[in-house]
């Protein structure tokens, strides 16, 4: 398991390619409100109701002054055919290495189906405009998960 960040660290920086091939820095986002939330697997069923979730509530969100961000070990081709089945307009980042979900502790061992294995965690964070973690959860539910999110955060539908 990696180290968990907690609420007050700074985020750790990333640099990955979206699903169109074009390098996206955390650095990008400054100054802004952003949720980046970290998925296992595209077009997984747990993953797909997340996605569809944050893609259902983007437009309350950006008016609350959040961007979205997802995080997927997937390559770009992955991610571009996810984005693309289901109309997601927020970038999804492909971190192949796992290098940043590993940064932000979101990787270790998990258990599914009574098989135990090393993986993403899904894992959500909210981040203030200068990059500190105001939110921090590891092992979410997909399921309700963004309106919880979102109720917690203030954020209207």
């Amino acid at each position: 398991m990696t180290e968990r960040l907690a609420v007050g660290d700074a985020a750790p920086d990333f640099a990955l390619d979206d699903a169109d091939g074009v390098r996206v820095a955390l650095a990008d986002f400054r100054g802004r409100d952003v949720v980046v939330y970290f998925y296992p697997k595209a077009a997984t069923p747990g993953c797909t109701t997340e996605a569809c979730d944050f893609r259902d509530s983007l437009s309350a969100l950006a008016a609350a002054g959040y961007a979205v961000i997802g995080v997927s070990p997937d390559d770009v081709p992955e991610i571009r055919a996810f984005a693309d089945a289901e109309g997601l307009t927020f970038p999804l980042l492909a971190d192949i290495g796992t290098e940043t979900a590993r940064a932000w502790g979101a990787w270790g061992e998990k258990t599914v189906d009574g098989r135990t294995f090393e993986g993403v965690i899904r894992s959500t964070f909210v981040l203030d405009g200068e990059g500190v973690v105001r939110r921090a959860e590891y092992g979410v539910d997909a399921n309700g998960h963004v309106a919880r999110l979102r109720a917690e955060l203030g954020v209207d539908a």
